[in-house]
């Protein structure tokens, strides 16, 4: 099996989890490390890197396929435009772009489109997201990882670290991020999808106090160069609306077949959402 090209362009980037230290060298169909540490590479063309117990907290299959779907729509198109204007005003020409929780990869690749000498790198603990995530962007690579554990990265070799509507390691965002990086964290407010919200009280709401959380997070490490705020109105189908559920953590909330009882969904939501540019300290 050959190494897949997006992969071999940012293989110098991984580190053997295990080691921590060690790179990861093609080795038939695997990466290798130095003493022997050996990690799959899927016939979908993504590293699994991950070790000891498996993460479950990321995107099931259904939860994949409705992702897919539903940004297949260009209703978060404006959120992706915004995160991809951000890293082009922060990174040199041959950036190193990585996507921490990078799902489906489109944001990833909305970026990549922006910077067209960049190279770009997805973790995520979904294998069927990472499946997509894959084949994303002929730049991206992606890799099987779990965001709260340390990075299978060397140090300071990010030049943008994206995080949209994901969980965050500010510790590690830190550490792989160059001194002259920027950390792009996206996340919604209090009116994201709140006409959904309120017909389908299943549904996961936004924590009033997720912004005085995230500031105590990342401020021993991060200072806010720019933040921008995107929100407009979408319409939604019903099966656009059935998607934006399943594609969330409201998902495991919320049943499929309840929402398929004939009950009255909105035709159109608010999408509201934070964009932020952070300086590392």
């Amino acid at each position: 099996m050959l190494l897949p090209p997006a992969l071999d362009l940012s293989l110098d980037l991984l580190r053997c989890p295990t080691c921590r230290t060690r790179r990861l060298h093609p080795d038939d169909g695997a990466l290798r490390c130095a003493v022997g540490h050996t990690f799959d590479i899927a016939r979908h063309g993504y590293a699994g890197l991950l070790t000891g117990t498996r993460a479950t907290s990321g995107d099931d299959a259904a939860m994949a396929r409705a992702r897919d779907r539903f940004l297949s729509t260009g209703s978060y198109a404006p959120i992706r435009e915004v995160g991809a204007r951000l890293a082009a005003d922060a990174a040199p020409e041959q950036a190193t772009v990585v996507d921490v929780g990078c799902g489906t990869g489109y944001y990833l690749a909305g970026v990549l489109d922006q910077l067209t000498d960049a190279r770009g790198l997805g973790l995520d603990t979904s294998v069927r997201a990472l499946r997509s995530a894959a084949r994303a962007h002929d730049r991206a690579a992606a890799v099987a990882w779990d965001v709260f554990r340390p990075f299978p990265l060397a140090d300071g070799t990010a030049d943008i670290v994206l995080d949209v509507f994901a969980p965050r390691n500010p510790t590690e965002f830190h550490r792989v991020l160059r001194p002259t990086g920027r950390l792009i964290v996206v996340r919604p407010t209090g009116r994201h999808l709140a006409e959904l919200r309120g017909q389908v009280p299943g549904m996961v709401t936004i924590d009033p106090a997720k912004e005085q959380r995230l500031h105590r997070a990342l401020n021993p490490f991060f200072e806010a160069a720019v933040t921008e705020r995107v929100e407009y109105s979408a319409p939604l189908t019903r099966l656009d609306a059935l998607d934006l559920v399943a594609m969330t953590p409201s998902a495991r909330h919320v049943s499929r077949a309840d929402l398929n009882d004939g009950g009255l969904l909105p035709d159109q939501v608010t999408v509201s959402v934070l964009a932020t540019a952070y300086r590392p300290r």
